[in-house]
């Protein structure tokens, strides 16, 4: 304990002492002169003493460091400047008697990585000492061979059988030191299941499967994988391998009662289900699954398939050490999920799932209703990879999860710090943009984020339909006035809004435009790569439907600060409750350059009402700018912009262009 606050090394002192003997010191040298009589476990040392240029050199590798103070910031960066293959944690103060179990588990996890270390090291060791003399025994027998007589030869190399199956015992220790080690230092969930593989070869199985406990609203209780049959799902169709908690099925039996199963016999057993029988890619002959345990706690199972036999060996059923085997690695797969909190995170991509997500959202609006005014605006935004199938298909479910994972790097690092992002299914992703001032806004980020993905390069894109990787995005735009309050806000409302997203982003792929010809092919391949825009009508207006607009049609026109239109119509706007007529020079989509007879105030708003043929557009107008034309003529030339328009009003607009366009034609 290298601490100069004496009262927190009192404190922490006596929680250490249930795990070991402590050690206590108050600056370095006090510590050198322990070290020079003691090899230290575990160093648990205060921030303003931990750096590594301090430490460097004065304790062996074996050394586990847990850094504590009051800033995560600092403590994050003290860490970071140890090398890799020292184990550090960090954790912050202060520490009380009634909340010190992330200290206890933090130290816990620590003691046991240096006790890993240390019997690692005897085992190189050991494994050293081994091949030397395994080497002087086959010299020895060698040269026996020449004076005794076989007999003696046989007996001999019996022994040495004996010696080389003691020589494969320390290698299989060795191994499953190897995927603990694997386990503690996995910092993202791909590192987490790599693990699935080595766990496989360890018990000679054929394949592999990881679960853990889940639980929503429909299906109550439920397995769910992060690995099945040796792979990580990157489907939507991960539901068909659910397996519900209270169902006739050998995991969900392993989870509901907390024992392992170990079978042979499966056509007998209850707890051989449907699954196994149709999903799996062989026939099954045997099967053992464990429970995964955190404390007291069952949250997953560990299920192997179809035992290899090695060798010579003729026995084809798991073992009672192969069960051993598992239950002790499954105690550390919990702490690797407690670690990595595999119940909120995506398993592939490491991105939130969408249960945790809505609740993050739900949680963000209820908070920023507290200190915003409601007319804050929000938009979601579900973005899928185009042509995510052709991808897979040509290259492999392997390069599909590799390209997920890639593509989850590019979406994170395009949204603000203040957005949210998950996983929501197979190839789609929702996004949740906090405090947008505009739609405007919310197109410009997700418009960001769509070239973003195109400029980058994934491998094999070259094999796409249009030799690029892309997505399809749709938005919908809302504010908390949607919602009757946002204490009341529930996880239903917030599906709903993404649905409206979803069905944007459809109609941004071209599911609903791309049409079919009587012979049964495309008149027209999906454009895809695009943005659409979900617009939901007024609660008060039922005469105006839902409607969804492409970005590409109307607010690339906008970006460039609209089209102007050299047109003069009539716009009357009231001042002094007094309408005054003036005529328009030119019309675009956000204001209009009038002509008037005398200066407009600047920054006033007006009520305006515009001819446009046959139909009159009413909004708000807000004066930019007014000056006089040069000469003596008595006009004034005033920049009128537009309020917020409907969408009905902005179609209006459009159609009188598109009229004027027309009328230059003909």
């Amino acid at each position: 304990m290298l601490n100069n606050n004496a009262k927190e090394t009192e404190l922490l002192s006596e929680f250490c002492s249930a795990f070991g003997v402590v050690k206590r010191a108050s600056d370095i040298p006090q510590a050198i002169s322990h070290l020079e009589s003691i090899n230290f476990n575990v160093l648990v040392v205060d921030q303003s003493l931990a750096h590594y240029s301090l430490l460097k050199g004065l304790f062996k590798h074996m050394t586990s460091i847990v850094i504590t103070g009051d800033s995560e910031d600092k403590l994050e960066s003290i860490a970071s400047d140890w090398p890799s293959n020292r184990y550090t944690d960090h954790i912050l103060s202060p520490y009380q008697r009634t909340s010190h179990k992330d200290f206890l588990r933090a130290l816990k996890t620590a003691l046991e990585h240096s006790r890993l270390k240390v019997e690692m090291q005897n085992l190189r060791h050991a494994g050293e000492l081994g091949d030397i003399e395994m080497q002087e025994a086959f010299s020895q027998i060698k040269e026996l061979k020449h004076f005794i007589n076989d007999s003696i030869v046989i007996e001999l190399e019996k022994r040495l059988a004996v010696e080389a199956k003691y020589k494969w015992f320390l290698k299989e220790k060795t191994k499953i030191y190897d995927i603990l080690k694997q386990l503690y230092i996995a910092n993202d969930v791909t590192n987490f299941v790599d693990i699935a593989h080595d766990i496989k070869e360890l018990v000679s199985a054929q394949s592999i499967s990881i679960y853990i406990l889940d639980e929503n609203e429909t299906l109550g209780k439920f397995l769910k994988p992060l690995v099945w049959d040796d792979h990580i799902l990157s489907h939507p169709e991960i539901s068909e391998h659910n397996v519900l908690i209270d169902s006739m099925d050998f995991a969900a039996y392993t989870v509901l009662n907390g024992r392992p199963i170990k079978s042979s016999e499966l056509i007998s057993e209850k707890g051989f289900s449907k699954r196994y029988r149709e999903q799996l890619n062989f026939p099954l002959r045997s099967i053992l699954c464990v429970p995964i345990k955190h404390a007291k706690d069952i949250i997953g199972a560990l299920e192997v398939y179809n035992k290899i036999a090695r060798n010579n060996d003729k026995n084809r059923h798991f073992t009672l050490d192969d069960q051993e085997i598992l239950q002790k690695i499954s105690e550390h797969i919990s702490i690797a999920i407690t670690k990595l909190n595999l119940i909120q995170y995506d398993p592939l991509t490491g991105l939130l799932r969408p249960d945790p997500f809505i609740d993050k959202v739900i949680q963000k609006l209820k908070s920023e209703s507290k200190r915003q005014q409601e007319d804050v605006s929000y938009a979601v935004v579900m973005g899928d990879v185009d042509w995510f199938k052709n991808y897979n298909d040509k290259n492999g479910h392997e390069a599909g999860n590799n390209l997920l994972r890639e593509l989850a790097v590019i979406l994170e690092s395009s949204i603000r710090e203040e957005d949210l992002l998950c996983r929501y299914g197979g190839e789609e992703f929702l996004f949740f943009l906090s405090n947008i001032s505009s739609r405007e806004e919310a197109l410009i980020i997700t418009e960001r984020i769509r070239k973003n993905v195109e400029k980058h390069y994934f491998e094999f894109q070259e094999f796409q339909p249009r030799k690029n990787l892309t997505m399809s995005f749709g938005i919908t735009n809302f504010t908390r006035a949607r919602f009757d309050s946002s204490h009341l806000i529930d996880k239903e409302d917030i599906k709903e809004i993404a649905h409206e997203a979803d069905l944007a982003m459809a109609e941004a792929k071209g599911k609903k435009t791309a049409s079919m010809e009587p012979g049964g092919e495309k008149n027209a391949e999906p454009e895809k790569n695009k943005i659409c825009v979900y617009y939901k009508r007024s609660p008060d207006d039922t005469k105006v439907k839902d409607i969804i607009m492409p970005y590409t049609e109307i607010y690339a026109q906008e970006r460039r600060k609209y089209h102007r239109h050299y047109t003069s119509t009539i716009l009357i706007y009231k001042k002094d409750t007094t309408p005054k007529v003036s005529k328009t020079i030119n019309l675009s989509l956000s204001g209009a350059k009038v002509s008037t007879e005398a200066a407009l105030p600047h920054h006033e708003l007006f009520d305006i009402t515009l001819l446009l043929g046959n139909k009159a557009l009413q909004c708000l107008g807000q004066v930019i700018y007014s000056r006089k034309e040069s000469g003596n003529l008595p006009y004034y030339h005033s920049g009128i912009k537009f309020g917020d328009l409907s969408i009905v009003d902005r179609q209006i607009l459009q159609d009188y262009f598109a009229s004027l366009t027309v009328e230059r034609i003909r």
